[in-house]
């Protein structure tokens, strides 16, 4: 076996998940956490298969064990106490939440200012941003939840996809407080996260069930099989509904400090949603993809065409310039969501030919905050006798306890990496995954659109899954 065996971190026989009759096992291997990996002997906890990872992970020859022997007892829920941290993009976001689903903190540092000031997102100012607040976020979820880092399980951490400035000061903040404290660390799918959140909130959604995943950065369709297995019916080809949301916002000088999204959505109330007579996007391509880049130059063109000087804020507008912004905005909104709801109507005959059993659509990522794309989406689910589940909107914008949640579900199944070292060298390459997809396309849904973004930096989170079950 191991002539000398690493010492049981206190959570971990606080937890019991092995017994002083169990068999002491080593750990080597490079997780589907995807970070550096570390070498050293670990316990094999109680109830969770052993993980092997080789040196590569597009190598054949990785693998990790799905198994699923129920760890469900009520001692576990309550003493699995997991850290997340996120920093993929604007907000740098911590929480703490048990494995029963019990939210001990949730902290979250907001970047309005800069967004702001810059119109958007400046990756090297938000790295900065994170950055200066990381350490304080961190501390701050700590201090809500009456712990200290010894009485954590584990930490959970965002590595993609997102911007790599950003991700970075998140993974070296979870590998000090891993390190530092003996705790095992998970890596999480930023994606995924945003998927699953609904599983704490709603007790009832089981697998499989249909995603769609809408921020910034990503429109997404996914049907979930299972915890790590993914079908993409659909994808963004080029812009997102709520970049769309965002520069739109900027074109007609609203107030960005609480993002563009919500912005545009309290303006679109004042207009006539018929008044500008918007083209749905890509009503030529039968497939679930999306694209928002065609929307956005028309929102250009009839803000330019009606005179609107975004130098001049809304709250200087005369009566009739803000009408006329309202009835963009409004016009604007309805043909960005008429473009959610086509996709998502087309995806779901696709889901149910797949998987019969769906009952459920999951609505999250920032985007899903917006009121009216509920309403609108929940009309389309009530066609085909579904269940629209959206989280709260302060967990549908980037958060930390998303990424704790997901941590849990990962952990719960064995998918974690053993503690890092205290101090990681100067030079220590973080494996950030800034493009990291999460399921496999539908053959029905590829795109022919030229500007669909095929290059893959890292296989996708569920290729990675299925690999490893086939080398069982």
């Amino acid at each position: 076996m191991v002539s000398s065996l690493l010492a049981l971190p206190s959570t971990f026989s606080r937890l019991n998940l092995v017994q002083k009759s169990s068999i002491f096992i080593p750990f080597t291997f490079k997780a589907l956490s995807l970070l550096k990996f570390h070498k050293q002997p670990r316990l094999r906890p109680f109830n969770y298969p052993l993980l092997h990872f080789p040196s590569s992970l597009n190598s054949p020859e990785a693998h990790f064990s799905t198994s699923r022997r129920p760890v469900s007892s009520k001692s576990f829920d309550v003493d699995l106490v997991v850290l997340g941290i996120e920093t993929s993009c604007d907000d740098t976001a911590a929480a703490i939440v048990r494995g029963n689903g019990e939210i001990l903190s949730q902290v979250v540092s907001s970047q309005a200012d800069l967004l702001a000031r810059y119109g958007g997102v400046a990756p090297k100012m938000a790295e900065e941003a994170h950055s200066q607040v990381i350490d304080q976020v961190v501390q701050d979820a700590l201090d809500k939840a009456s712990l200290t880092e010894r009485e954590l399980s584990a930490v959970a951490v965002t590595i993609g996809p997102g911007l790599s400035l950003c991700l970075r000061v998140g993974v070296q903040k979870a590998r000090r407080v891993a390190g530092s404290f003996n705790l095992p660390i998970i890596s999480v799918h930023h994606m995924e996260a945003h998927a699953l959140v609904a599983r704490l909130i709603e007790k009832e959604l089981q697998f499989p069930f249909l995603a769609l995943l809408i921020s910034g950065g990503h429109n997404l369709l996914v049907l979930a099989h299972d915890l790590g297995h993914y079908t993409q019916l659909g994808t963004t080809i080029d812009d997102a509904i709520g970049e769309a949301f965002d520069k739109t916002a900027k074109w007609l000088g609203l107030d960005m400090r609480k993002s563009g999204g919500p912005a545009v959505e309290q303006l679109a109330q004042e207009g006539d949603a018929e008044s500008v007579r918007f083209s749905i996007p890509m009503k030529q391509h039968k497939d679930c993809n999306f694209s928002y880049a065609g929307l956005k130059t028309q929102v250009k063109l009839a803000i330019a065409s009606r005179n609107i000087d975004a130098k001049v804020p809304l709250s200087c507008a005369s009566s009739l310039d803000r009408s006329s912004r309202a009835d963009i905005a409004a016009s604007f909104q309805r043909v960005a969501v008429l473009h959610l709801e086509e996709r998502c109507e087309r995806a779901v005959e696709w889901a149910l030919k797949i998987e019969p059993s769906i009952k459920h659509l999951v609505v999250s990522g920032g985007v899903a905050s917006n009121q009216y794309v509920r309403a609108r989406l929940d009309q389309v689910v009530q066609k085909y006798s579904l269940q629209l589940v959206c989280p709260p909107p302060n967990l549908c914008t980037d958060n930390g306890v998303m990424i704790a949640w997901t941590g849990i579900e990962n952990f719960r199944v064995g998918r974690y990496d053993p503690p890092p070292p205290a101090n990681d060298p100067d030079d220590f390459m973080y494996d950030l995954r800034p493009r990291w997809p999460l399921g496999e396309e539908y053959a029905e849904g590829r795109s022919e659109a030229r500007s669909l973004r095929r290059a893959r930096v890292h296989p996708s989170l569920t290729s990675l899954v299925q690999a490893s079950l086939q080398q069982q």
